[in-house]
């Protein structure tokens, strides 16, 4: 079980990790919301752990657990102006990935891609990473309160293990 920190440096910004979401998005005609961004910017840093046993992070940002679920707080405010509405698509980029973390990306938008922001806020509130980093907090309490990649690590290390075992489809994990 990881109960360590990432020592290796990350190669994206979650910016970056943004860009293309938002630019896939546009792609599929599919509107993204910046909440609906949060969920998936997570999702890739999850993934991207478990790709790697945790020894190293897609992006440096911290993720907070907030109100409505795991939050980038810079890129929350690079498109708070959205509000809840629909992020300009003309903001997404393809930028240059390598091919395992385009892959990557693609799985995370074709398995989480088609849900919207409050789904998704749902199923993050129902994982052990956001509920374990708001442990502490009321369920209306502000939280700045960094969600742990260890936690996020060992979690869904444990869930792919889970779906593994059971012969499910686990497209996300197939990019290792």
């Amino acid at each position: 079980m990881l109960d360590t920190e990432p020592t290796t440096s990350a190669q994206y910004s979650a910016s970056d990790i943004a860009k293309y979401f938002i630019w896939k998005s546009a792609q599929e005609n599919r509107p993204i919301t910046n909440k609906k961004l949060q969920k998936l910017v997570y999702y890739s840093q999850a993934w991207y752990l478990v790709s790697n046993s945790g020894n190293q992070k897609l992006f440096p940002e911290k993720i907070e657990a907030w109100i409505h679920g795991p939050v980038v707080p810079s890129l929350y405010h690079e498109y708070k102006r959205f509000g809840f509405g629909e992020i300009d698509a003309n903001l997404g980029s393809e930028n240059s990935f390598s091919k395992q973390i385009k892959t990557l990306l693609d799985e995370v938008w074709n398995t989480y891609g088609g849900l919207d922001g409050n789904t998704l806020e749902a199923l993050t509130h129902s994982e052990l990473p956001w509920r374990e980093a708001r442990k502490n907090s009321e369920v209306n309490e502000l939280s700045d309160t960094e969600i742990n990649t260890a936690v996020m690590t060992n979690y869904y290390t444990e869930l792919k293990n889970k779906l593994d075992a059971t012969s499910s489809d686990v497209p996300i994990l197939n990019v290792t």
